[in-house]
């Protein structure tokens, strides 16, 4: 029997902050995993979630 593949798929959300600020105190990056249905959402999702490296709520955006 073939599958169907479905509309919903597995992303990853990673901190903003934490890429781009090279010099901060704890080396790493907060990352989260979510899905997303790609018929409806076809742009990268940007949400705003706790960064436990940051010790605030920073925007998260889609990765591969």
């Amino acid at each position: 029997m073939a599958s169907k593949k479905g509309a919903r798929i597995i992303i990853t959300l990673e901190c903003t902050e934490c890429r781009s600020n090279n010099n901060k105190r704890s080396k790493g990056v907060s990352r989260y995993t979510t899905s997303k249905n790609r018929r409806n959402t076809t742009a990268r999702l940007e949400i705003k979630k706790f960064c436990t490296h940051c010790n605030t709520h920073t925007v998260h955006k889609e990765i591969k």
